[in-house]
This record gives C-alpha cells, structure tokens and sequence, in this order.
C-alpha cells in the first residue's frame, strides 16, 4: 500500500497507517533493516527520482500537488537538492526522505538459528477426535520442548523448527531471504485412520515459497513502521524499512473409519456399473431355485429344435429340395424335369 494523506498541517505517509498481519495463521521476523534516523515535520526536496521533480524554477512546481509516487506535499518552491547542484522540488513532510538519509544494516546472520514454536490442533467433529501436534502427557513435557528440534522420525511432537530448516525445506538460500525477504507456507497435513491406534494419528509438514523468486518489483517480503520520540517539545521518529521472513501457516485435514453400511453401499453400486449384479442373479436363481429349469428355459433359446440343413429327403426325379416349412402351393407337388 502507497499514498500520502493530510491532516491539517501533518503529513501522513503509509508508515502511519499501515501494520503488517501478525498472529493467528501468520508469523513474521525481520532479517535486515534500513533505518532513516531523526526525521520530523518539515521541509526538504523530493527526491530526483520522482517523476517531474527536477526543476529550474519555481514555476515549475506546483504548490499543494502530491505526487502518488513522491513523499509528500510541494510548496511551489525550487530548492536545491541537500548538497547537490542541480534543484528538485520542495515538498512538505518527513524530513530528511528516506531515499536521501536510509542507512542500510547488515542482515542478522544468527537468525538462521532463530527457532519458531507452531502449536497447532485439529477437530474432527463427525468422528468426535480432537488431536493435537504436542503429544499429550508426555513426562517433562516442557523440558522436553525446550531441548527438541524437529525431526520426522525422532521427533515427531516437537513442532520447533529453525528458521534455516524451513529455508532448506523450502529450496531457498537462506542468506537471499535475508536480502529481499520472503513469504513460506507452512503446509500442515492431517492424514488420519482412526481405525488404528491414535499415536498414528500425526501430522507432516511440507514447506514452498508462496511469492514470485525473480526481480521483481512483488518479489520479497518488506514493511515499514516508525518509533516514535519527542525532544525539546518536538516529535521525531526513527523510520524503519524491514526485510524478513512471513511464515503463512496452512493446515489440511483428512480422516476417517471403517463402518458396514457406506461399505455395502459403495460395493452395490460398484457392481451396478458394472454389470455383475445380473450375473450373480442369475448364478442363484439357476443353481438354488426349485424351478430352476423354468428359469432356465425363459432365460435361454433351444437351439435342438432348428432344423439342421443336412437333413434332405429325395424325390424320383433326383432332383434334391430342401424343406424348411414352406408354404408356397407350387412346391406341394413334384415336377418331373
């Protein structure tokens, strides 16, 4: 979010109204700082970057104009640029810009070792299962917690992780998330078959990079917030941009129980589509039924009583016909040739 508001005489910028989303699903912890010390409410020139912010005159800047892009509010006046020759625009707000007077602080590199603490429970309401990703009265539990990293196999119910596992996890260098920043999702996946025993009801977890890799101008993770502090009457603040990490937990779940009845009901209309509930049918009405030869001769053709055609007789003249049952007259009587 961008833009720049008035109230009154005070500049308003985005540091002032915008907040990053923490807890609940979302985790964030800042890698890298650039910090722009001892700025207040004043007067200073925009940035030659913004368009239209170089000047030679004072005609060319428009009083009362805020610029989307720039920093603040111009006062119609053409100064120079800090020590520079050339002139930019004056504009009314946080002085000194942070374009001009950020200093940039090197990344933290301990925080590969930073570990984050992932409490998650599922509910399974059909079934009445609640479960949880801490195994439940487990001796010096919290002692336990406070030594264990996670592991799939030898840890399973510690859900800490350390920042540079999920880097790796996720395919990505961790000292690149500490230049740009970077959003993950963490994947919880609940896969469970209530009909085993409930240590097998466990959670997995998976990690990916939600945000674009390339350069691009949405790649990244970065906030800015202020701390604010007054001297001799007057209001300071120490602006703050932040890179780091934004952990997007997501959960999925599945489970699930034998029972008789969707059983019988899934096997009836799989042998429906498929054809083989006739065939049984048959199967019992031909093999345990009484009248099974009644069924027998409604269910198929006797082929015995077609008349075979190498069954011939022959008349004096030798002339050879094959009766098949007709019933044209000139047929009845024999015609010598």
């Amino acid at each position: 979010m961008k833009g720049i508001a008035l109230q009154g005489d005070h500049v308003l910028d985005m540091v002032e109204y915008v907040r990053p989303s923490e807890g609940g699903d979302v985790i964030s912890t800042i890698l890298r700082r650039v910090v722009t010390h001892n700025q207040r409410q004043g007067t200073c020139a925009e940035h030659f970057t913004v368009p239209n912010a170089n000047c030679s005159k004072d005609s060319d800047c428009i009083s009362g104009k805020v610029d989307f892009d720039g920093n603040g509010q111009r006062t119609g006046r053409c100064v120079p640029y800090y020590n520079q020759t050339f002139k930019t625009c004056e504009i009314q707000t946080w002085c000194p810009i942070e374009d001009y007077a950020a200093i940039r602080e090197p990344a933290l590199a301990e925080a590969i070792n930073f570990t984050v603490y992932i409490k998650n429970a599922i509910h399974f309401p059909k079934f009445k299962v609640l479960r949880g990703n801490i195994k439940p009265n487990k001796r010096n539990g919290q002692k336990y917690l406070n030594k264990c990293h996670y592991n799939e196999e030898k840890h399973p119910y510690c859900p800490i992780f350390r920042l540079g596992y999920i880097a790796e996890q996720a395919r990505e260098k961790f000292s690149e998330l500490c230049r740009t920043g970077g959003v993950i999702g963490v994947f919880i996946n609940w896969k469970c078959d209530l009909d085993l025993d409930p240590s097998e009801c466990k959670p997995t977890y998976s990690f990916r990079r939600l945000d674009l890799r390339k350069n691009l101008p949405s790649s990244g993770y970065n906030f800015r917030f202020a701390k604010y502090y007054s001297k001799d009457g007057e209001e300071f603040r120490t602006l703050i941009k932040a890179f780091g990490i934004r952990l997007d937990v997501i959960v999925h779940g599945h489970a699930g129980r034998f029972s008789i009845i969707p059983t019988i009901i899934n096997t009836v209309t799989a042998m429906t589509s498929v054809g083989i509930c006739s065939i049984i049918c048959d199967w019992i009405m031909l093999t345990f039924i009484d009248k099974n030869a009644i069924y027998s001769g409604r269910k198929f053709d006797d082929d015995s009583k077609v008349p075979n055609p190498s069954q011939t007789f022959t008349l004096p003249t030798e002339f050879t016909i094959i009766s098949y049952g007709s019933t044209h007259s000139d047929l009845s009587e024999g015609v010598a040739l």
